[in-house]
């Protein structure tokens, strides 16, 4: 039998009370990229002063940042502080949406993609976008990734090698290659979302947008969707929304955190960038005490 503790022990020992957070410890998953890493993003895109708004209510304010060649920017930070709503105004997603309104500059190698004359559908086809749950279409799984391709003309040498190409980049390719005729509904959720990613790779973009891509899936599927990731910033730019900060440490090479400020009288609340960085300097080192307060789960 084993022994039981002392008195003095259960009478001493220290409890922390329930109101006093426990800090909470991030570990990057490639703190030597950092060296790698410029001080300034290579920037692919980039939001200067940008406010988005739904008519009267202004949801996002004053965004300046950039987003790098080869690289995942991560946006942190609570419920209803713009994080979704910005990513949607990266590819022109809030146009669709009655009352949005974008102002500042959201560029694309330099080009406002808001400027008049700027073909929106362009714009989509190359800044893609995977959203937080598998949607897949009720088409099969070759025809899920062929769709992209044919409804903007693109006229690949050969479809079936575009769709293998697609399916292998985003790690899917072993495990339908002897069922591409099947419904895109008969995969499991991990791999329904794989397969968004592929057919967001199709049609060839530069950026891909993911707001909460493993936020509806297991562990394991989860897992893989991060892998895929860090293969895929070799060949893309990367924004990803997520409320996993451990998602966000073991992912990103950069990491914005936003917050939301409510407006007196009306408790409205707006979206504000508060300090963007390497994510190293963001978990370890934040300049921000606010930034400081999120990470160790005082708030939010």
């Amino acid at each position: 039998m084993s022994a039981q503790p002392s008195p003095e022990v259960t009478t001493h020992q220290e409890v922390t009370p329930p109101h006093e957070p426990q800090e909470v410890h991030f570990e990057p998953a490639h703190p030597t990229r950092d060296d790698q890493l410029p001080d300034t993003p290579d920037a692919v895109m980039a939001c200067k002063n940008v406010d988005v708004r739904y008519g009267d209510f202004r949801a996002v304010t004053g965004v300046n940042l950039i987003f790098g060649y080869n690289e995942i920017t991560a946006l942190i930070g609570p419920s209803g502080c713009g994080k979704s709503t910005l990513l949607r105004s990266l590819n022109r997603m809030n146009d669709l949406i009655l009352g949005a309104r974008v102002t500042g500059e959201v560029t694309l190698h330099g080009q406002d993609i808001y400027a008049r004359g700027i073909d929106p559908i362009e714009v989509r086809r190359r800044i893609g976008m995977v959203f937080q749950k598998p949607n897949p279409f009720p088409k099969s799984i070759y025809d899920n990734v062929a769709y992209g391709p044919r409804v903007i003309g693109m006229k690949p040498s050969n479809m079936d090698d575009l769709v293998e190409e697609a399916l292998t980049q985003a790690a899917l390719w072993t495990e339908v290659k002897d069922k591409l005729k099947q419904s895109a509904f008969g995969l499991s959720g991990g791999q329904q979302q794989r397969l968004c990613i592929a057919r967001t790779i199709a049609v060839r973009p530069e950026v891909i947008l993911m707001d909460e891509p493993c936020s509806a899936l297991d562990p394991i599927a989860t897992g893989r969707i991060e892998d895929l990731m860090e293969e895929l910033r070799q060949v893309y730019a990367i924004v990803i929304v997520t409320h996993n900060m451990q998602q966000a440490a073991r992912v990103a090479d950069r990491t914005a955190f936003f917050t939301a400020l409510a407006a007196e009288g009306t408790g409205d609340r707006t979206g504000m960038l508060v300090e963007y960085d390497k994510t190293t300097k963001i978990f370890e080192n934040p300049s921000d005490k606010r930034t400081e307060d999120y990470i160790s789960g005082r708030f939010g």
